[in-house]
């Protein structure tokens, strides 16, 4: 059942790098995977993914594409990477983020949750037979189990009861998965561990999806609130449970810095809106911090965007013209930002996977995040 995810170079409480084999490609780890909620990464064409971010894997969302534009007809259309004419690999998300996140009026239960879309209010139930029926019909390379994610500053007991739920949703998706065709097609299946602020809950929900002997695991419910020290915290607790021989993903986060932390504590995977929603407001991560580009001062710096990352937008592009584009509200700026942002962000992946295989990574790190902090307030 493991034998998708090859890690030659692993430690148990470190840096490690692999590959995942899945049906839409070979993916290599650590990995940030950009987000395609509404099949697809806003501002870009599947070409630019991949020549120009060189993305291994992307992100799509079970919740958003159900409703719109359903899932019968991505399935129709061949499932989501050839919908959206993707030539690569697709991780969804189950749904359940945006279900507590987006719907206020919601039930929920051991069955799974009734909530109004927040698109027309009409009502809707999502439990786990549905999550898993709904990325079948996607034709996911990974999907994920159904999870209840608590607010970051909810009580023990509210917590508890998620993490209770959690581990029934995960065993019925497992049971919904194996009396599918996915997992004779090489499609994978990962658990979601929960458990919020508590260390007691996070190595309890670990320890119950591990029994369940699941491809991969993610944590979930981090970046939820919670100061980067509690995040940092609650991922490492997790850890601590899971099997190292298994991917293992943080879901949502974060920033340059908080990636290479994490993947210093043996995280694999990763994917983040921020580098996309940063772009389209006008701000460029670089290896010496981030840029606002909107400033006045680069109205008249001529320099390239960033010479240290190796796409044709940061090399070739000025500070001042793009911010013209962003002055004139021309679309182009968000368009070359959103590949700059997104191919910095793959790129410190495939430094960070050359550095684990050398054994540097530790003193690289270390380097690169003093460099990047230096210069990080947004200027």
């Amino acid at each position: 059942m493991t034998s998708f995810f090859d890690c030659p170079v692993r430690r148990s409480d470190g840096p490690r790098t692999g590959k995942m084999i899945l049906p839409g490609g070979e993916v290599p780890t650590p990995v940030f995977m950009p987000v395609g909620t509404q099949a697809t990464v806003k501002g870009l064409l599947p070409v630019d993914l991949t020549e120009v971010v060189r993305a291994p894997i992307i992100l799509g969302n079970t919740y958003h594409l159900n409703l719109r534009p359903g899932v019968e007809i991505i399935r129709d259309g061949g499932g989501l990477s050839r919908f959206m004419n993707w030539n690569g690999p697709v991780l969804t998300d189950s749904g359940g983020f945006q279900v507590f996140s987006l719907s206020k009026l919601r039930k929920v239960s051991d069955e799974g949750v009734s909530f109004k879309s927040h698109l027309d209010g009409k009502e809707i139930f999502l439990g786990p037979k549905e999550a898993i029926l709904i990325q079948d019909g996607l034709r996911s390379d990974i999907a994920m189990c159904l999870d209840e994610c608590p607010a970051a500053e909810a009580a023990g007991e509210e917590v508890e009861a998620a993490v209770k739920r959690t581990t029934l949703w995960a065993g019925a998706c497992m049971n919904s998965w194996k009396a599918g065709e996915a997992e004779a097609d090489g499609r994978k299946l990962f658990g979601i561990v929960q458990g919020g602020r508590f260390k007691d809950l996070r190595s309890r929900s670990a320890d119950e999806l591990a029994k369940l002997d699941f491809p991969g695991y993610a944590v979930g419910g981090v970046s939820v609130g919670e100061t980067e020290k509690e995040m940092l915290e609650q991922v490492e607790w997790t850890l601590r449970s899971l099997p190292e021989e298994k991917p293992r993903y943080v879901m949502g986060v974060g920033t340059p810095p908080q990636l290479l932390k994490m993947i210093a504590l043996g995280v694999d995977m990763f994917d983040c809106v921020m580098p996309s929603r940063a772009a389209r407001h006008g701000t460029a991560y670089t290896r010496s911090g981030v840029l606002n580009l909107r400033n006045e001062r680069f109205r008249n710096d001529f320099s390239a965007l960033d010479v240290n990352t190796d796409c044709y937008v940061s090399k070739e592009f000025s500070k001042s013209y793009i911010r013209h584009l962003f002055m004139s509200k021309e679309s182009l700026g968000g368009v070359l930002l959103t590949l700059h942002n997104l191919r910095f962000y793959v790129q410190l992946m495939e430094e960070a996977r050359a550095k684990i295989a050398d054994g540097t990574f530790d003193s690289w790190a270390q380097s690169w995040i003093l460099e990047y902090e230096s210069g990080s307030s947004v200027r």
